[in-house]
């Protein structure tokens, strides 16, 4: 080094120097800078500080002691404990720590701290606690976090660490001390370590949440000190070992949604002090241990969704700490115990979806403490006993069973507590009690599918909560009682399939809170009462096959949240209501009435007015009067040229047509204007907000494992980003880019749509992080995601192969068309990857939007679902929300779509994918526009394969076919689109459905 170099490094090191060294009061003397101060400056600066949460850390501090979030040992001042959580910093984790050797205690959890976990961590010697929980810390796990020798407390949770869990984290050094370790909520993938077994005096372990897959190691059911193991929602498989019972510490285990199969190990009952135990959603089968009954100390017991055969034990009345039981979705049968009546600490018990039989046991109704009884969808009989509506249950749920006998009157302590109550799919008769009026609290009411052969109460007006009814198919004749709508808070009334008759009752209009009204297949007369204009919230009305006769009310034109409509075989005439959806029903929704005005019906056009009143000119020539007569038709006097009422009529409504065309088209012009200036407007505030250093720097997130995607790709220019990336599509969600980063990586970037988003960090990033858990072969993986107040980014793979609404309707003649080998595994990799969001994730991720332009394909014509689940990501998903957001999806939308009160579930999807399949099948897209009328694929199917000529629908572009396998393809996609949810199947049976047309006859036949 040259003696000019040696002087200018003399000169940056003493200007650094001086810079941290602060002058002393007086002015004169510099005070020596504490190295624990300057450590924590350099830590400080290091990071963003929104809410100045760190603005007393001052360098001219003698010590750190008085700092806000540090604690020093009285006696000596050196740093022991840092406690920074929840104080919204954000940047990757500084340097400087290593100055506090002292340190015993740090916990950053809860921030938006990002990057890679840095080594040297390992230098704090004294470290005991680290926390660094609920984060954005990415990447691979340092290798000397097993060096940390006096480390007790371990906590990584949620974060975004992938890869797999290194050997040398559970080295001899630390697993010495080391009590507590969670790497719960990350990407963490591969075999849990054989090195686990060092820990032996590990209490607390939690690694649920991550892609750890493989078989338990046998080194981990020797960590006998164990007081909680929590493995849930990750990959595992196999059987668990008989060598569980050595962990007879153990206070709580979790196994939930893994793929653990084979008989639950006898030595389960050989943990006594086991207080809550979770294997529910695996695999499991055989019957239910006897060892289980040892454990006397249980309060949590959840073995759902597996596959358990044999009697339900009688053993299980004789839990007596049970708090929560739950063995639903299992193949258990046998009956009730009569020993339930011990459970006398009870609050949970479900035992749905088996087939369970016999009675229902008078002792149930001794669990005292019981607020939600699920026995749903087995095959119980005989009446439903009397205790039972004397418990103060907030839940009861006894449908689809063989239950007989009357429904109980009500107790004054079930009228307090009660909010839901479904009897519905029994053999139930006589009347609705009265007393049931008294339950103020109840919200869901569904008596329906029973023979109840009793007419509506008035009574039912008064349940002020009451949300939903159903009453179908319930054998209910008589009136509509006007006081149902007394308490005016009804939002879905289904009264179908009865034999009600009378008029429609003008208090009707009173029912301000209807999203669904429903009264089909009834004998309903007289006209459609003008008051049902004020349903304002109005969504779905369903009044086909009834007697109603006379015109429709036109002022139900103006019901601008109506969605869908059916008031096919009736006897209405005249015209339809010129506004909202009237002008768009389908000729399945109008036919079967006396003489409707519109071309999508055959039968002729009558009006309900009388004819016109005229004076006849002709009739007294010489001008002396004139008679007044009614004509057919206007008399138009001789010599003169006058246009008719009629002709006057016609040519002003067409100037009306004409000018509402130009207004709406005016109007939708104007909206992009204002929307386009809007985005702009948005993207350059992030823009200069980015570069002028505002709090309101964007937070990038990246999941995935053995991804070559860094932040530092993304990180900072998200906006730049954009704008130089091209656009491929718009969803209801947002605009989708193709944009180019690192090293020539082609990624798609949706930027969503602000308005109704989530606006709370937090909030998104938990509803993100679950999403971005999906991964299956055919389901588009999300990799991260960009986030600030003003914009919102998710990235996600691109697909240089296009989407299946591309390859059916708009193949410009560059690739083949799809062969129906293709077709039929489209089909099935879509109803696996539906199935597999359904199925692995609780609560299941429901797509809301399936349709062939959420369908990716691949070079090899595999579909990945896309933009999967983005409901989640509203703050609510009330009916103006999805109204709006998935109108695009008209002729895909499940009908229970548009009531928020429904109870929406994966069904949905299958509406969807019954609707995906036909299109597949077909090539022709759900909804078709002609000139003169609209063509409704599900109801043309329908109708073709009532008349046997079906297969004149197939896509003739695919070339041949196998009718084995397209007819019975079709007719599955007739079923999955039935208008009842629970008459579809689940995609799981879809699945296996799809599996059994594939398998060649011979093969079925063996299998019998």
């Amino acid at each position: 080094m040259s003696m000019v170099a040696k002087l200018l490094l003399l000169v940056v090191v003493s200007s650094v120097f001086i810079c941290l060294v602060p002058v002393s009061a007086d002015g004169d003397l510099p005070t020596p800078l504490n190295d624990e101060v300057l450590g924590l400056i350099v830590f400080k600066s290091a990071l963003e500080d929104p809410t100045a949460a760190l603005a007393s850390w001052s360098e001219t501090d003698a010590t750190a002691c008085g700092w806000a979030h540090v604690e020093c040992d009285p006696a000596t001042s050196h740093v022991l404990r840092l406690y920074l959580d929840s104080l919204s910093l954000s940047g990757p984790l500084p340097r400087g720590l290593d100055r506090l050797p002292y340190l015993e205690s740090l916990s950053i959890s809860n921030n938006n701290l990002s990057g890679l976990l840095p080594a040297g961590l390992s230098l704090l010697p004294r470290l005991h606690s680290l926390d660094l929980s609920r984060n954005a810390f990415s990447g691979r796990l340092p290798q000397d976090l097993g060096n940390i020798t006096n480390l007790r407390s371990l906590d990584l949770s949620s974060n975004s660490l992938s890869g797999p869990i290194p050997d040398s984290l559970f080295s001899a050094a630390t697993c010495s001390s080391l009590r507590y370790l969670s790497l719960a909520e990350n990407r963490l993938e591969g075999p849990i370590p054989s090195t686990l077994s060092r820990c032996f005096f590990l209490l607390h372990l939690n690694l649920s949440d991550n892609q750890l897959s493989g078989s338990p190691p046998s080194v981990l059911w020797s960590l006998s000190r164990l007081r909680a193991l929590d493995l849930s929602r990750n990959y595992f498989s196999g059987s668990l070992h008989e060598a569980v019972a050595n962990l007879h510490n153990l206070k709580n285990l979790d196994l939930s949604s893994n793929y653990f199969s084979g008989p639950i190990p006898v030595g389960i009952g050989l943990c006594p002090h086991l207080t809550s135990l979770d294997m529910s959603h695996n695999s499991f089968d055989a019957p239910l241990p006897d060892s289980i009954k040892w454990l006397a100390s249980l309060t949590f017991l959840s073995l759902s969704n597996n596959q358990l055969s044999g009697d339900l034990p009688a053993w299980i009345g004789n839990m007596t700490a049970l708090q929560h039981l739950d063995l639903s979705s299992n193949q258990l049968t046998g009956s009730l115990p009569a020993s339930l009546d011990h459970l006398k600490e009870l609050n949970y018990l479900s035992f749905a979806d088996n087939m369970l039989a016999g009675p229902i046991p008078d002792s149930a109704a001794e669990c005292t403490k019981l607020s939600q009884l699920w026995l749903k969808k087995n095959r119980l009989s005989g009446s439903i006993p009397q205790a039972l509506f004397d418990l103060g249950l907030e839940v009861l749920d006894l449908s689809s069973n063989e239950l007989t006998g009357i429904i109980p009157p009500g107790s004054a302590r079930m009228s307090e507590t009660l909010h839901s109550l479904d009897l519905s799919d029994n053999r139930l008769s006589g009347t609705i009690p009265p007393e049931m009026a008294l339950y103020f609290n109840l919200r869901y009411l569904n008596l329906s599918w029973n023979d109840l052969r009793t007419q509506l109460p008035p009574e039912l007006g008064y349940f002020h909560n009451l949300t939903v009814l159903d009453l179908r198919s319930s054998a209910l004749y008589g009136p509509v009682p006007g006081e149902l709508c007394d308490s005016g808070g009804l939002a879905v009334l289904q009264l179908d399939s009865n034999s009600l008759s009378g008029p429609i009752p003008e208090e009707i209009g009173n029912c301000s809170s209807l999203y669904l009204l429903s009264l089909s297949h009834n004998s309903l007369n007289s006209s459609i009462p003008a008051s049902m204009a004020r349903l304002k919230k109005l969504e779905i009305l369903n009044l086909e096959f009834n007697n109603l006769s006379g015109e429709i009310p036109q002022l139900l034109g103006g019901l601008d949240n109506l969605l869908a409509v059916n008031i096919s075989h009736n006897r209405l005439i005249g015209r339809l209501p010129t506004g909202g959806v009237f002008q768009s029903l389908d000729q399945s929704a109008l036919q079967g009435n006396l003489g409707l005005c519109t071309p999508l019906v055959t039968e002729p056009c009558k009006m309900n007015v009388p004819k016109p009143l005229v004076l006849d000119p002709n009739a007294y020539p010489h001008g002396n009067g004139g008679t007044l007569v009614t004509v057919a038709t206007p008399v138009i006097p001789r010599h003169k040229k006058f246009l008719s009422v009629s002709a006057i009529v016609a040519i002003s409504a067409a100037l009306v047509i004409v000018l509402g065309v130009l207004v709406v088209t005016l109007l939708n012009i104007s909206a992009r204007r204002r929307i386009g200036l809007l985005e702009n407007a948005l993207e350059s505030i992030c823009s200069s907000s980015t570069r002028s250093g505002s709090p309101a720097v964007g937070k990038m997130v990246l999941f995935g494992p053995r991804s070559n995607l860094r932040s530092e790709d993304l990180f900072g220019g998200a906006e730049s980003l954009l704008s130089k990336a091209s656009e491929i599509g718009r969803g209801v969600f947002g605009t989708v880019y193709k944009a180019s980063v690192g090293e020539g990586r082609i990624m798609a970037i949706k930027k969503l749509l602000t308005s109704n988003i989530i606006q709370y960090h937090d909030d998104f990033d938990r509803e993100v992080r679950i999403l971005g858990k999906a991964r299956h072969p055919n389901v588009m993986p999300l990799k991260g995601y960009y986030w600030t107040p003003q914009l919102q980014l998710l990235i996600s793979d691109y697909a240089p192969h296009g989407c299946l609404h591309s390859r059916l309707h708009e193949n410009s003649g560059s690739m083949p068309p799809l062969s129906w080998a293709d077709r039929f595994n489209i089909a099935l990799g879509t109803a696996k990857g539906l199935a597999y969001l359904h199925q692995s994730f609780r609560p299941p991720i429901i797509h809301y939007n399936i349709k062939p332009s959420n369908i990716l394909l691949d070079e090899s014509c595999s579909p990945r679902i896309s933009d999967f689940g983005l409901a989640r990501l509203l703050p609510k998903l009330d009916n103006h929300i999805i109204s709006s957001r998935f109108q695009s999806a008209m002729g895909y939308m499940a009908p229970e779509l548009a009531c928020q009160s429904l109870r929406i579930n994966e069904k949905c999807d299958v509406y969807g994918f019954g609707v995906l399949i036909l299109e597949l099948v077909t090539g022709r897209k759900p909804v078709q526009y002609g000139d003169d009328d609209v063509v409704i694929l599900i109801d043309q199917v329908r109708v073709l394969l009532e008349q046997g000529n079906v297969l004149d629908c197939v896509d003739s572009r695919m070339g041949e076919f196998p009718e084995e396998e397209v007819l019975p393809v079709l007719k599955l996609g007739l079923v999955c689109t039935s208008q009842i949810p629970s008459s579809r199947p689940s995609m799981a049976e879809v699945v296996q459905i799809l599996q059994v047309i594939k398998t060649p006859v011979i093969e079925r036949m063996e299998a019998f």
